[in-house]
Order: C-alpha cells, then sequence, then structure tokens
C-alpha cells in the first residue's frame, strides 16, 4: 500500500486502485502504530477515484507535515570509502573509518520539513560548494513509539568539498535550503521490507545520463532497529519523524553536480523520486 500527498489531499494506493482519504492529518497518519489496518476502512466504493500510479506521481507532494528529517552516515562500505577519501587532506579520515565499526552510528539533523523537496521541485548545490552529490537513500518513516510506519525515498544532497575540509563542516556540508528531498509516496508495509530491493541512482546532463549507480538494502551495515534506538535514546519526537539511513551509491571523485542536472532516484517497491538542480 502506497500513501500519496496530493493538492487533492492524501490518497492510497493499493491493488491498481487510488482511494482519497476523507479530510486526514499527515501528522496523525504517521503517528498512528496501526496505520496499515486503519487505512483498509477507506478501500470502498465511496473512496475510490480515477487515478493511476503513474498520475498520483505527477501530482505528489513531499510526503510529510511537521516531521523532523535526521540522516545517518557511514553505514555502507561505499561510504566509508568516499567520506575516507574526500577528508583524507583535513586528516579526518581516520574518523569515518573509526565510525563504521564502532557501537555508536552517525547522526545528524538534516532537515526541517519546510526545506523538504517533493518530486519535481528543485533541490541545491550550495553557492560556496565546488563538489556537490546527491546521495540515495532508503528513508524510514517512525513513530512516536519508535515503530517504522513506511518507507520513502530519500535524497541527501551533500556538498562533499566541505565537509572533506573538516569533519566538523558537516553541519554546513549537509542541512541547508534545498538539501534534502522525499517521495514519491510512502511505502506502508507490517511485513519487514525486502533486503534484495535495489536502490538506483541515475544523473542526467542535458538528457544523457552522466552517472549511474545501484545498491541493494542489504548492504546497509547497521540494523534500521539499531538506528532508532540510538537515535531515540535521548530524545523525544512526538509526531514522529524521518530517518535517512545512509547511502551506499557515491559517483566519482571526479564527479559533481551542475544546474539543471536531472536526478532519478528508485527504490524497488517503493517508486523514483526527481528533482533537478536548481540554483
Amino acid at each position: 500500500m502506497k500513501l500519496f500527498k496530493t493538492p487533492k489531499g492524501n490518497i492510497i494506493y493499493t491493488n491498481n486502485q487510488a482511494y482519497k482519504l476523507p479530510e486526514t492529518d499527515l501528522n496523525t497518519l504517521l503517528n498512528n502504530d496501526n496505520l496499515i489496518q486503519d487505512l483498509q476502512d477507506f478501500i470502498n466504493d465511496t473512496n475510490r477515484i480515477s487515478l493511476s500510479e503513474k498520475e498520483l506521481n505527477t501530482i505528489a507532494l513531499a510526503p510529510i507535515k511537521n516531521q523532523e528529517v535526521w540522516a545517518a552516515g557511514v553505514t555502507y562500505y561505499r561510504s566509508k570509502t568516499a567520506r575516507m577519501e574526500e577528508s583524507k587532506g583535513s586528516g579526518g579520515s581516520s574518523f569515518y573509518d573509526k565510525v563504521y565499526e564502532a557501537e555508536r552510528p552517525e547522526l545528524f539533523f538534516k532537515s526541517t520539513a519546510q526545506r523538504v523537496c517533493g518530486p519535481g521541485e528543485n533541490v541545491r548545490i550550495r553557492k560556496d560548494s565546488l563538489w556537490s552529490v546527491p546521495e540515495p537513500e532508503l528513508t524510514l518513516v517512525v513513530s512516536s513509539s519508535k515503530k517504522i510506519i513506511g518507507y520513502t525515498v530519500g535524497n541527501d544532497m551533500s556538498a562533499r568539498d566541505i565537509e572533506g575540509e573538516n569533519p566538523l563542516y558537516l553541519p554546513q556540508a549537509k542541512s541547508y535550503t534545498g538539501s534534502a528531498a522525499l517521495g514519491p509516496c510512502i511505502y506502508i508495509t507490517n511485513e519487514p521490507l525486502n533486503l534484495h530491493a535495489q536502490i538506483s541512482l541515475s544523473i542526467f546532463r542535458k538528457e544523457k545520463k552522466a552517472f549511474e549507480g545501484h545498491t541493494t538494502v542489504a548492504e546497509i551495515k547497521r540494523s534500521f532497529s539499531e538506528l532508532i534506538e540510538f537515535l531515540f535514546s535521548e530524545m523525544d519526537f512526538p509526531i514522529g519523524c524521518f530517518l535517512m539511513t545512509g547511502t551506499g551509491i557515491v559517483p566519482a571523485d571526479d564527479f559533481t553536480l551542475k544546474v539543471n542536472d536531472r536526478i532519478e532516484i528508485s527504490i524497488d517497491g517503493i517508486g523514483t523520486l526527481i528533482n533537478e538542480v536548481g540554483i
């Protein structure tokens, strides 16, 4: 089952049918531990509307209301090697090697809800960065009771040169207007996510593919429950939160995003998040 936030309201899509939810608050929906069971009540002829999943993707908004977006780092081996390479000049490469093996994961604040871009909206590269990349990430939707409500596609835009200059600059490299995107929907399930689900990143420049990479959910080093436990250990999230789980796809060191590049991030079973790079 997929939940779309749209200008027409909140819509669920299941078994090739769309159903418009009556007046519903997204904060309440995403903090409901019994969400998938409760949504079954709305799957009926009264609420059915004539919209395909393709049409829903064209009108989808970022599936978030007031939640905070957090992120985990160095959870894939490829992320570790990339961070070590970009920071070797500053002497910070050992930090990433250590956190990859450490009991405590790297967690950082990514974005407030109002700074999150939805499908079709422009993400940004920092004006003071000469080396920026998108980071495709499976993103957890977590309730206030630490239950995973669903999953969405996330783009964790990153200024590699700024973080590489000094690891203490990570908040500036990671958190700025247009640095996060979510969508196109929230995949809601009570079943464990398929670890063989593929995560793909394609970057197009002037309609030509400039980069392509793939990984799977199985490549993540840490369990979702582990990341959630550390995130919630000294904080509460009264309306839940979104947690990006790290990236296993990092373009080569000679690649940087440019304005007007198109970024397409796909995760099997969830969908494709498409954004262009704006100014």
